[in-house]
């Protein structure tokens, strides 16, 4: 546990929070900042700053955890879809240095966009780019 972490508090209980769903490795509760009424964060029981630092048995347990809960929260409050997305570090937008994954309700004409929306005038790589690009991830 991180004593400075926000979500660590939440996960020890040190600080109340929402909780709606527990498993061996990952805790959900409700965002105290919502986009939309059911907005759930589903974070690991231990401190880990970026996805990458998960041990892949917690990974597995986490996205379960995601899996299972996304029909409930959609369900919940009569959304048409679920947004699921991760700001994994701070120049992707994450705020609290704690893995967290967003579900977000979803509401016909509610004005949010799909993910691409979060760089519309992104410059559009060519194929020989997004060759190179393909190429690198997989030998890394």
């Amino acid at each position: 546990m991180a004593e400075d972490c926000i979500f660590c508090r939440i996960v020890a209980g040190d600080i109340p929070g929402r909780i709606v769903a527990e498993t061996d490795h990952a805790v959900a509760f409700l965002d105290a900042n919502p986009l939309a009424p059911g907005h759930t964060l589903v974070v690991p029981r231990e401190h880990y700053a970026r996805l990458d630092e998960i041990p892949s048995d917690e990974a597995a347990d986490l996205f379960g955890a995601v899996h299972d809960i996304t029909d409930s929260v959609e369900a919940a409050v009569d959304a048409d879809a679920v947004s699921i997305g991760i700001n994994d570090g701070e120049a992707a937008g994450q705020e609290v240095p704690h893995t967290h994954v967003h579900l977000v309700p979803r509401f016909e004409g509610d004005g949010g966009g799909p993910f691409h929306a979060i760089n519309p005038n992104s410059e559009q790589p060519s194929d020989a780019e997004l060759d190179e690009i393909a190429d690198a991830i997989r030998d890394a």
